[in-house]
Parts: C-alpha cells; sequence; structure tokens
C-alpha cells in the first residue's frame, strides 16, 4: 500500500482561534512548518469511519483514566458548547461545538 491517512482537514471561520481550541483540546503542537498544521504529541493514528448518514466531523475517544462527563466539561471550559441533538437511547457519545461553530462528538 503506498497510501496513508495524512491528516483531517477542518474548514473553519479562522485557524488561528481554531487551532488554540483543537491544541487545548487534543494536546497538540503546532508544526513547526505551518502553525495551521496541528499533529499529535503521541498517541494511535486516526482512523477514516464512513457513514453515509453523518456529516463531517470529528469523533473524540475518551481515553483510559477519564470520562465522558470529565471530558464534555473540560471542553466547555475551553469554550465549546452542547448543542442539541437527538440522542438514540443508552448513547455513548455528545455531541458538542467548537468556539467556531465546528460540529464534534465526544465518544464515551
Amino acid at each position: 500500500m503506498s497510501l496513508t491517512l495524512g491528516a483531517i482537514v477542518l474548514n473553519v471561520p479562522a485557524t488561528g482561534p481554531a487551532a488554540e481550541f483543537w491544541q487545548q483540546a487534543l494536546g497538540y503542537d503546532a508544526s513547526d512548518s505551518n502553525p495551521d498544521f496541528l499533529v499529535p504529541r503521541s498517541g494511535p493514528p486516526t482512523r477514516l469511519h464512513l457513514d453515509e448518514t453523518d456529516r463531517t466531523h470529528l469523533d473524540l475517544w475518551v481515553s483510559d483514566g477519564s470520562t465522558l462527563e470529565a471530558e464534555v466539561e473540560r471542553l466547555v471550559t475551553l469554550g465549546a458548547r452542547r448543542i442539541e441533538w437527538t440522542y438514540p437511547p443508552d448513547a455513548d457519545f455528545v455531541v458538542l461545538a467548537a468556539p467556531d461553530g465546528t460540529v464534534f462528538c465526544i465518544i464515551g
């Protein structure tokens, strides 16, 4: 195989504020070559999830040692907000919007 997933591109209204939020939310750093490229400090590679009904968004998985609600509250403190969403019974996720309006999910 000669291809790998190199990046997920998010369309945001302004890269500076978006970069600040996502760096704090994910523990990423700005690339030395371009501050609009955010790179993980460590961790597993990102998988590509294909779906016929959802819009493009990030699914952020809660790692061991934290909880869904703790991460939701941490991100709300950083400026994210809960949005109205119709959840299935026993949902294991919460839908949030970043300060710039980008919708994403936290998965417990």
